[in-house]
């Protein structure tokens, strides 16, 4: 026989509405949900920003969902084979998907993808935007963006730019753009290799977030020339924007974002939100997050779906107005 209050739980859990879109079995796993150790799917290389970030997430989520929370890397092709593997998951509230900005801008600038980016997922949770950051080897000759441009002008497309993902190649293609300059886009499978690569010398200059790049510059390892947002960060208050360091008009910020399979039940979707907005709060995460330059306001479902409509708007104009490729 059922405990007096199992009961009320069960009989309150039939009366909530169920959408229609729902599968037939959604109300009893939503409302056992989570059952099962849950897996976030980072579609990059280990060590770089959306890996650590989504480590500390996952940190502060087991305690709250009492499930251990996985983190799984499933790097290639700007993030496309791990999400892939999470658009065709089943949506049971097991496989989550953490990734970057380029998850918008991929439908723009891939010849093609084998998923819907607005179809075939729900959103979940906007989890932090960041400025970029435009840095340089220790070993490279220039001190500053004067100097780099400087350089760049006198030997067109000498000069090596790397980049990890579509919204950073973004990035830096706006720069060159912006300057008058050309540059060599050198790609990477995730912002660790990459990193790697400039911390050796054999990479000149890269793009990176101040998340992946924080404790390179601390150790004096890389050289930080300016950040990609309208206003310095509070986190490397003497880097200055570049617009301020010589290139007028520049203005660009990063995010980091929960998607899941398409059709995940909104109860859980909610749930989700929710934890992840407790998860921040946490002042030892939280510490941990904003110490590498996270910016954590979180926005839920319903927002962050009206924040994906504009962002596929904006790449769509972006696309129409030449500012962005689309690779071969």
């Amino acid at each position: 026989m059922l405990a007096p209050r199992r009961r009320l739980l069960l009989g309150t859990a039939a009366l909530l509405p169920v959408p229609a879109w729902a599968p037939a079995w959604a109300p009893a796993w939503a409302q056992a949900w989570p059952h099962r150790p849950i897996r976030l799917i980072v579609p990059y290389a280990p060590g770089g920003g959306t890996d650590v970030f989504a480590r500390a997430l996952a940190e502060g989520l087991r305690p709250l969902l009492g499930q251990p929370v996985l983190v799984e890397n499933r790097a290639g092709a700007n993030g496309v084979v791990g999400s892939e593997a999470v658009a065709r998951a089943e949506p049971d509230g097991q496989v989550f998907l953490v990734d970057t900005g380029s998850h918008a801008l991929n439908p723009y600038v891939m010849p093609s993808l084998p998923y819907n980016t607005q179809r075939d997922f729900t959103a979940v949770a906007l989890l932090s935007r960041f400025p970029m950051l435009l840095s340089a080897s220790a070993l490279a000759p220039f001190q500053d963006v004067a100097g780099l441009v400087a350089a760049a002008r006198a030997a067109p497309g000498s000069i090596g730019f790397g980049t990890s993902d579509a919204a950073i190649s973004y990035a830096g293609n706006l720069f060159a753009r912006l300057a008058g300059v050309r540059m060599e886009e050198v790609s990477y499978r995730g912002a660790a290799p990459m990193l790697n690569d400039l911390i050796a010398g054999h990479l000149p200059t890269g793009w990176n977030s101040t998340v992946a790049a924080l404790p390179h510059l601390q150790s004096g390892r890389i050289r930080a020339l300016g950040v990609t947002t309208a206003a310095r960060t509070p986190l490397l208050p003497d880097v200055p924007t570049l617009a301020e360091a010589g290139v007028p008009g520049y203005e660009f910020a990063g995010w980091y974002a929960m998607l899941a399979p398409a059709r995940l039940p909104a109860p859980i979707a909610a749930r989700m939100s929710e934890a992840i907005g407790q998860a921040l709060r946490e002042p030892a995460i939280r510490q941990r997050l904003l110490g590498i330059g996270a910016d954590l306001n979180p926005l839920g479902p319903d927002e962050f779906r009206t924040f994906l409509q504009q962002e596929d708007a904006r790449w769509s104009q972006a696309s129409r107005d030449g500012l962005i490729a689309r690779a071969q």
